[in-house]
């Protein structure tokens, strides 16, 4: 009986320690990244807030407030167990396609510079896009481990989520969002690719895909975009405006900066300064040395997840797994886009930096998409001395 007690009282200490302990190569790079936005958001939001005729650090403020919300959707879906998000990850997909169309529905959409891709919350407007990322990586990893052998064989079992992520592709279109578009189909393809799939198959789904986003490409606008992205410089004051902006608060920086709040481009030199290019204003204000801690705390966060992922399937858990893999591919994707276009390697495209660019939709869902890894890190190590205690004593053992 004593013996028992001791094992049920080591058991729930073993538990205890585990809620208590969070993975520090995850937390760590999420802190740094969280605090450098908002010394950015902070510095680079101040002329924009004074020209809009609210206080100087509304900005500032505003993205706290999205912060404190954020973790608090970290904290519950924290404690979410991924066996429950499994269940309910089948009708997903289409719950995802309805919520796309609600911006399309008079009086609840809300339109910005052109674009449908807002829903009126009352006193704030929520981009659907961003939850319905995170539904679609809890729709494949669900779908990815019931299907994980058929992936690795059948063509229509690998074609039928990119089938599913081209609908949503041709809603963000209708919107227009070709930036999501591209991040939400780049996520499905990596994750059937990760799940095993024939690369032959692969390569006829990406001859597949490209026409599609060629042809979106030739839309009037994207098309000046894409003209304007290879050559800036020939039209400066116009359709290369955003660009030349970027790439002179980039040179200006050099190797250390020209010095926090020092930024000339931010004073309204450089468009969507604290959102969309606010990596430029970072790389003016800190320089080459500045860059490459930025790029080191995504690099670090996403191998991260990415080795958490991959300790959920060496644990017999392929869709916690999946999950990890979904996740670390759209946070790293967004933030190559966004620094890309920053550098002028990409085309325009209104995507936001994860963790660091003011905005509340993006901020919130990274946050909500995070809480779930750390829970499949929770369970792993949970669920971890249970393991161990399962193997039977052989006399090998012993010895």
């Amino acid at each position: 009986m004593r013996k028992a007690a001791n094992r049920q009282q080591a058991r729930r200490d073993s538990h205890l320690n585990v809620a208590v302990h969070v993975d520090p190569w995850l937390l760590v790079p999420v802190l740094l990244l969280v605090a450098c936005g908002l010394v950015m958001v902070a510095s680079s939001s101040i002329a924009v807030a004074e020209s809009h005729g609210v206080s100087t650090y509304y900005y500032l403020l505003r993205q706290v407030m999205y912060i404190l919300l954020g973790l608090l959707l970290a904290v519950v879906f924290r404690a979410i167990p991924i066996a429950f998000l499994e269940r309910i990850s089948r009708p997903l997909m289409w719950l995802s396609a309805l919520v796309l169309l609600l911006v399309f529905i008079p009086g609840i959409g809300h339109s910005v510079n052109g674009s449908t891709r807002w829903i009126a919350l009352g006193l704030v407007n929520f981009q659907v896009v961003e939850i319905v990322k995170v539904m679609v990586i809890i729709y494949m990893a669900g779908y990815l481990a019931r299907k994980a052998d058929m992936v690795r064989i059948r063509f229509f079992d690998t074609l039928k989520p990119l089938l599913l992520a081209a609908m949503l592709t041709s809603i963000l279109l209708a919107q227009p969002d070709m930036g999501s578009a591209a991040v939400i189909t780049a996520i499905v393809g990596g994750m059937v690719w990760l799940a095993g799939a024939a690369w032959r198959h692969i390569v006829v789904l990406g001859m597949l895909v490209l026409p599609v986003f060629g042809f979106a490409a030739m839309e009037p606008y994207r098309l000046k975009r894409i003209i304007s992205f290879m050559n800036p410089w020939s039209d400066p004051f116009n359709s290369g405006f955003q660009l030349t902006q970027a790439l002179i608060a980039v040179g200006r920086g050099e190797i250390f900066g020209v010095g926090l709040g020092a930024s000339i481009q931010k004073l309204f030199y450089l468009p969507e300064a604290h959102t969309d290019f606010i990596f430029a204003v970072l790389a003016e204000e800190f320089g080459l040395l500045g860059v490459i801690f930025v790029l080191s705390m995504f690099m670090l966060l996403f191998t991260r997840i990415m080795i958490i992922g991959l300790m959920a399937h060496r644990a017999g858990r392929p869709f916690a797994g999946n999950i990890a893999y979904g996740t670390g591919l759209w946070i790293a994707l967004q933030s190559m886009v966004n620094i890309g276009v920053n550098l002028g390697v990409l085309p325009t495209k209104g995507l936001t930096l994860p963790l660091i660019s003011s905005g509340g939709s993006s901020l919130l869902m990274t946050f909500l998409a995070l809480g779930i890894v750390f829970r499949i890190r929770y369970e792993l190590d949970r669920d971890a001395p249970l393991k161990v205690a399962r193997i039977p004593n052989t006399p090998g053992a012993r010895k």
